[in-house]
């Protein structure tokens, strides 16, 4: 479980490429601490298990279903991901509970930048219209988001400067491919 609080921006070092399974390495600081072998981090809003750490790395295997679910599968060297360790039960929930379980790969339809203002619109799939609604939380690759508004398949998202800086967000352009989780609660009473 976690809270959708990006910890650190991460930089992809390695692509291993098996049959059915990619291993990604990211270079990282602050993730790194307290991390074991088997824990739960998420990279850009997926959950992976950690297989290896090392002073300034984490590894993870990334499954087939990972690669062709999750915009993870299209990664490249020196690109930068979102890293948050999983929730533990005494700390704070900044954002709002997130899986790390991806429901759809979304696109982004256009960024809109003025002077301290930034808005994200987010296409998204009919199937997910019920999840998604105005004032509600939304996860957008591991970034939890209060939506603002929502039309037929799109929806928007508003980033503070901060947001921006720590997370992502800053690089992204239209096209680009995110991860979307809808809200857990949603799921569960509109299920």
């Amino acid at each position: 479980m976690f809270t959708g609080i990006v910890e650190e921006l991460g930089i992809v070092k390695n692509l291993k490429q098996l049959k059915n399974l990619s291993i990604l390495t990211v270079a990282a600081k602050k993730t790194l601490r307290g991390v074991k072998q088997g824990d739960s981090v998420a990279v850009n809003g997926v959950c992976l298990t950690a297989i290896k750490i090392t002073k300034t790395q984490l590894q993870f295997d990334m499954m087939k279903e990972t690669l062709e679910k999750t915009t993870l599968g299209r990664l490249k060297l020196d690109e930068y991901v979102n890293l948050e360790r999983a929730l533990k039960a005494s700390d704070r929930l900044g954002g709002h509970f997130v899986t790390g379980h991806v429901d759809e790969i979304a696109v982004i339809k256009d960024v809109i930048k003025q002077k301290n203002y930034t808005e994200i619109k987010i296409t998204f799939p009919k199937k997910l219209k019920k999840y998604i609604v105005k004032k509600g939380s939304i996860c957008v690759d591991g970034v939890s988001l209060t939506v603002g508004s929502v039309g037929q398949n799109v929806f928007s998202v508003y980033l503070i400067p901060f947001t921006q800086e720590v997370t992502t967000f800053g690089l992204k352009r239209k096209g680009d491919k995110v991860n979307i989780e809808i809200d857990i609660l949603a799921r569960y009473i509109l299920g």
